[in-house]
Order: structure tokens, then C-alpha cells, then sequence
């Protein structure tokens, strides 16, 4: 089985300690998010746990625990979400330049097949525009050229939690959010442009281009539809095969896996954000 640590929070940036608390223990409880009764025991055993799949917003713990993972017996690698938007839609961000550093160093270490790096999600507003985009885009895809060789995208879905967060900072007054789908979920042009010219400036740099969960084909645009946890890298990587599809969001690819993580336990504060 393939661990997810964890979509519903970081827990490498902010609940490391604990996670090691459960490897130590060989298993995890999660709860249901829908259902608080439900309680699953989850096995951390190598045998069992076959890739342990990190999200993050700041890798370097895996600086220091990787290899000790490596040696107990898993099999692992990180999507690391590096953004750089502005305090008003992020308001707890690691340090970029650390970040960064950490994702370099961990490619050197383990390989950058094993290192992702997600733009993700992107946000048309006043304060993250085109050409925000295109500069902040550019100058992240320069400093991790070498390091990363996949970058995985995916625009701004309202889920209803978020979208009370950003009504809230459209009434404070210095913010906006721009309109980025039509009547039918459809991207407009401006987005559909917009993504084209960030898939450029990735292969610019030696990176290809993913979209996460998108129900359009942006293949056109360089942008190849494709899954977080890969059953395709994981086979190519390991020698694991992985049968099934996960089941979360209608045009997600994932293959199954389970998240022991909890939401609203993430600390770093994104006005966007679904699992807050």
C-alpha cells in the first residue's frame, strides 16, 4: 500500500516528530474526516507502508531523515509545494531560499526523479497577475534548473471553505480575484495562454509539465495530464505495481493510497487552501 503523508496537512513541516512517533509504534489511526467514529488502523511496516509519499511546503527534515528512512526498510518521494505568493494569500511560508536549497540538496542526494515541485494552485488576482506569474514562475524554474525535472500544476478550484477566505480579503480592500473559468468550468483564454506560456519556461529548463486533477486536455499547451502518486514512476522507480484509481476528485489519476493525515492541522495559513 502506498502512505500519502499527507494532502490533509504537512506534516513533514509541522507534525515530523510525531510521524516518527508511528513508525516507531509500526502503525498509525486515522480517522475519517467524514465521519469522526470511523477510526482505521493503518500498518507503518516496510512490508506493509511499500512508498511512503511525502507532501510539503518545506522538505529539509527529509535532509536529515532520508537516508535513515532508506535504511529501516522505505521506499519514498516528495512533492514539495513552493508558490512564492504574496503574504497576503500565504501567510506562514517556509523560507524560499532554504526551500529551494533543500530541494537541490535533495535531488543531489537521492536522485530528481525523486524530488516534484508543484506550482500549484495557480491564481489569477490583482496581486498575482500574468506577469506575476511569468517572473515569479521563471526566476523558481531558473534556481531548481538541474534539480527538478517535473513540475506539477493545477488552477485554483473554489471549494467553499477557501472561497469564504478570499471573499474575505476581497472586502479588506487590496485584492481581487480574476475570473479564471467560464459557465461551464471551462478555463478562459487568458488562463489557457497564460499556462501555455508556464509550460515554455518549464521545458526551457529541461522540466516537463503535469496538470493535476484538470478535466481538460492541456496537452496542446505542454501540459501533460498525468498522477501525484504515479503507479507508472513508482513501477519505473521500484518495481511496485499498483492496480486502481484512487477515489477523491472526479479527474484525479492517483493511484490508491491511504492519507494519515488530519485536516486542519496545517499551521502555514493559505487563504486558498481545502484542507484548512
Amino acid at each position: 500500500m502506498i502512505i500519502s503523508i499527507s494532502r490533509r496537512g504537512d506534516i513533514p513541516r509541522f507534525q515530523f516528530e510525531w510521524f516518527l512517533e508511528r513508525l516507531a509504534d509500526g502503525f498509525v489511526d486515522t480517522v475519517n474526516p467524514f465521519n469522526r467514529n470511523q477510526v482505521k488502523r493503518v500498518s507503518l511496516l516496510p512490508d506493509y507502508a511499500q512508498v511512503l509519499v511525502f507532501w510539503t511546503r518545506d522538505p529539509s527534515v527529509l535532509l536529515v531523515h532520508g537516508k535513515t528512512l532508506e535504511n529501516m526498510g522505505y521506499k519514498w518521494y516528495c512533492m514539495t509545494t513552493l508558490t512564492g505568493y504574496p503574504f497576503s494569500l500565504e501567510t506562514n511560508p517556509p523560507d524560499k531560499a532554504l526551500v529551494l536549497r533543500a530541494l537541490r540538496e535533495l535531488s543531489g542526494r537521492f536522485g530528481s526523479g525523486r524530488v516534484f515541485w508543484r506550482y500549484d494552485p495557480v491564481i489569477l488576482s490583482s496581486v498575482t497577475a500574468r506577469d506575476f506569474h511569468l517572473d515569479n514562475f521563471r526566476k523558481l524554474s531558473q534556481a531548481l534548473k538541474g534539480a527538478v525535472t517535473k513540475v506539477i500544476i493545477s488552477v485554483y478550484d473554489e471549494y467553499p471553505r477557501a472561497a469564504r477566505r478570499m471573499a474575505r480579503l476581497e472586502e479588506r480592500g487590496g485584492f481581487a480575484l480574476l475570473p479564471m473559468r467560464d459557465a461551464a468550468l471551462c478555463f478562459l483564454p487568458e488562463v489557457r495562454e497564460l499556462l501555455r506560456e508556464l509550460s515554455g519556461i518549464a521545458r526551457e529548463v529541461g522540466m516537463s509539465m503535469q496538470c493535476c486533477a484538470e478535466k481538460e486536455d492541456l496537452g496542446g499547451l505542454g501540459i501533460s495530464g498525468g498522477a501525484c502518486i504515479d503507479r507508472g514512476f513508482i513501477r519505473e522507480q521500484w518495481g511496485i505495481e499498483v492496480s486502481g484509481r484512487a477515489k477523491q476528485r472526479e479527474h484525479c489519476r492517483c493511484a490508491p493510497s491511504i492519507d494519515i493525515g488530519t485536516y486542519g492541522t496545517c499551521q502555514a495559513g493559505c487563504a486558498y487552501c481545502y484542507a484548512r
